[in-house]
């Protein structure tokens, strides 16, 4: 992989660490955006700070990756909806739905058109993975994206995934250049579920139960690597791949035109949180 260059956008922790420390084993240079840096300084890797819940700082550091010769953006960065209740960050946005979808929503619309742009004449279209769980069958609801009418953990999380797939449907219509693709992961152990269940004796007892029956990060990198950076996805955008890098079919119902509805709600939503000012999180 030494002619690859990979930004993972929630590199830092979870899969997408795993992605990018097997990538960079095999030569890839690679870029992180996170909050926290986790790896060793290495040559060959980046790290870029970022809170993902603000659609600000989202859009600041759009702005200044530098994916000219980027040849993946790969997002992995989410978490869960709290069972607690409505979590709010300071610019409006259900936390779930800014961290897992809609900070990648103001990313895309800022990089798109400079994706991979400086590599040589004749390398294959930029490529945008979109982790969460596409294809599983959610289609959310675009009426209120946002949980402020009705709200529950899993109503919530539901947005988050519609999002998703949205991306990987209908992003390549609006957002010309890089071809969407979807990754489905399935259930692995990793600290994405600590902000639904708050952590404590139940929680760690689960992960322990999903290590033991799932795969680990490190298995799930080593199996999707070759397939996000094979040649054989040349002229299959829009293909979901489950957590054994096999194509799936879209959720039933998720066609071009839901994706536009979803889209069209998270355009307002973006436009509404970038219109706001900065303080600390809520919870209602």
């Amino acid at each position: 992989m030494s002619n690859q260059r990979l930004v993972i956008v929630g590199g830092t922790n979870g899969l997408g660490q795993a992605i990018g420390r097997q990538a960079l084993a095999q030569g890839a240079e690679v870029t992180v955006v996170g909050r926290t840096f986790r790896d060793r300084p290495t040559p060959g890797l980046r790290f870029v700070a970022a809170d993902l819940s603000s659609m600000r700082e989202a859009a600041r550091v759009a702005d200044e990756l530098p994916v000219e010769p980027a040849d993946i953006l790969l997002f992995t960065n989410g978490i869960f909806a709290s069972r607690d209740g409505r979590e709010q960050t300071p610019e409006g946005i259900e936390r779930d739905l800014a961290v897992s979808y809609l900070s990648r929503l103001a990313v895309v619309q800022r990089v798109h058109a400079r994706l991979g742009v400086a590599r040589p004449a004749g390398a294959p279209r930029a490529r945008v993975f979109v982790m969460g769980a596409p294809g599983t069958g959610q289609l959310g609801e675009p009426g209120d994206l946002n949980s402020e009418r009705d709200y529950s953990a899993m109503r919530a999380h539901s947005n988050t995934i519609a999002g998703n797939e949205a991306l990987v449907v209908g992003a390549a219509e609006r957002f010309p250049g890089p071809a969407f693709f979807g990754l489905s992961p399935g259930v692995v152990k990793t600290g994405i579920r600590s902000n639904m269940f708050s952590g404590g004796a139940g929680y760690r007892a689960m992960e322990g139960l999903i290590g033991l029956l799932f795969p680990s990060p490190e298995g799930y990198a080593r199996r999707i690597l070759p397939v996000i950076t094979g040649p054989e996805l040349e002229g299959r955008g829009g293909t979901i791949f489950d957590r054994k890098g096999r194509p799936k079919a879209a959720s039933k119902g998720f066609d071009a035109a839901y994706a536009a509805r979803v889209l069209d709600a998270s355009d307002e939503l973006l436009t509404r949180a970038l219109a706001k000012g900065s303080s600390r999180p809520e919870v209602s």
